[in-house]
Formats: structure tokens, sequence, C-alpha cells
């Protein structure tokens, strides 16, 4: 389990792409509705997969891809029992803050029903709430990843 709290900070070492999406999957736990992930870290860091880990721990059905050149992928979560309802999932890379206002993120982003979560994060950082989730990747070696998770004012 992963303690989210309103200031802190934990660090992760992942040594395999399965640890790294098993991280994502503790997250999902945690995720009550509301949340605005924001992912930043090299490319290839571990983003991706570790949003895919992430998804399955929400038991979304696959496949999971980055939505690098869609900008934006919705999935949407089937039990009716579930208070969250869907997850989207942003890759920022291309675009900047206007472009992600007029796809509609004010409409979702930080709802009760949602999740959102935001690849390359940097590029949009004037819209990013500090309430946001911070998950910093970092290249350690070829198999080891350093996965920072903390809140926005300690950045």
């Amino acid at each position: 389990m992963l303690y989210i709290s309103t200031y802190m900070i934990n660090e992760y070492v992942t040594t395999s792409s399965i640890q790294t999406k098993k991280l994502g999957a503790l997250l999902a736990e945690e995720l009550s509705g509301g949340e605005i992930i924001c992912l930043a870290g090299d490319l290839g860091a571990g983003k991706t997969t570790f949003t895919q880990g992430l998804l399955k721990g929400l038991k979304i059905k696959g496949p999971y891809t980055s939505p690098t050149f869609a900008i934006l992928k919705e999935y949407k979560l089937k039990a009716k029992s579930q208070k969250l309802k869907a997850i989207f999932h942003i890759d920022a890379y291309r675009i900047n803050a206007k472009d992600l206002l007029e796809i509609g993120f004010a409409d979702f982003a930080g709802k009760k029903n949602s999740v959102t979560i935001i690849e390359w994060p940097e590029k949009v950082h004037k819209l990013i709430p500090t309430k946001a989730l911070w998950i910093n990747f970092q290249w350690l070696s070829e198999q080891e990843r350093k996965i920072t998770l903390s809140s926005k004012k300690e950045r």
C-alpha cells in the first residue's frame, strides 16, 4: 500500500517493468476520485508502464497504450458500484495549456468521479492545481528507475 498524504515525498526504486506496474497498481488502491496525477520524467523512464499498472489495478480492460498521438484517452469503469466512472490519460508532450483547455480539461480534471493522469505535465504546468500528485521517473541504470511521489508544494 502507498500512503498518499497532502504533504509527502516517497521514493521507490524499481528494477523491472513488472515492479513499475505493481507500483502503479498499488496507487490505484488509494484512489478515491478527483485526483490529478502528474507523471514527469525522460522519454522511456516508465511513465506509461506505471500508468498501465494503475489502469490494471483499477480493473480497466486493456490494451493500455500511450495517448501520444491522440493526446487524450478516456477509460470508462464499468462497475456500477464504483465511485470512479472514468480515467483520463493525457500526453501533453505536443500541446500547451490552451490546447488542453480546448479538449475539455476543465470539464473533467479534478472531478470527484474521475482520475486524470498527465504525462509531460511541465508542458501545461499553469493548469495543474496545487493538490496534484507529482510522480517523477528517473533513470538510474538500464534496468533501475527511481520513482518519487510528492505533493506539488514540495517540488
